[in-house]
């Protein structure tokens, strides 16, 4: 099983390509996480929000497979601890499809994006700024690997 990041932003800052990468790198060839950018879309006066996130939405979808399951990180979504979040990587491993997690832009995911998604997640009631959710994902990714696999990373 891959897992798809789909990230709306480019050129993170270095400590993010680093902590992101150090936590991916870590992860087996049987459940890997793979970061897909997609170029924010440019920020103009003469337009709304809503035009820049169908902008963004577009190449979300572009990138998502239609086999893959589909879930958008969304404010209004469950949260899941990390032994729910294992319960979830060993539910995906399951149905043999690749995954797809959503990463939206600074005004969040396309109205398309939300319907195509087969499960919204919520990392946190706060706001993180995206460069950081990356890190949280893959680090979060990784423990509840660990924990499918009873590696000693989790500790309860």
């Amino acid at each position: 099983m891959k897992i798809k990041l789909i990230a709306v932003g480019t050129k993170m800052p270095d400590w993010v390509e680093k902590a992101y990468y150090s936590y991916a790198q870590r992860l087996p060839r049987d459940c890997s996480l793979e970061l897909f950018e997609i170029p924010a879309a440019k920020r103009t006066k003469n337009q709304l929000a809503n035009q820049w996130m169908e902008k963004e939405g577009l190449q979300i979808l572009k990138a998502i497979e239609p086999s893959d399951w589909v879930v958008a990180l969304d404010v209004q979504g469950k949260s899941w601890s990390t032994q729910q979040l294992a319960k979830e990587i060993t539910q995906w491993q399951l149905k043999g499809s690749n995954v797809a997690l959503l990463v939206g832009g600074p005004d969040g995911l396309a109205a398309g994006c939300l319907s195509r998604a087969n499960a919204r997640w919520s990392l946190s009631a706060l706001t993180m700024p995206h460069p950081l959710v990356r890190v949280v994902l893959a680090e979060a990714i990784y423990r509840a690997w660990s924990v499918t696999v009873n590696h000693p990373y989790h500790r309860e």
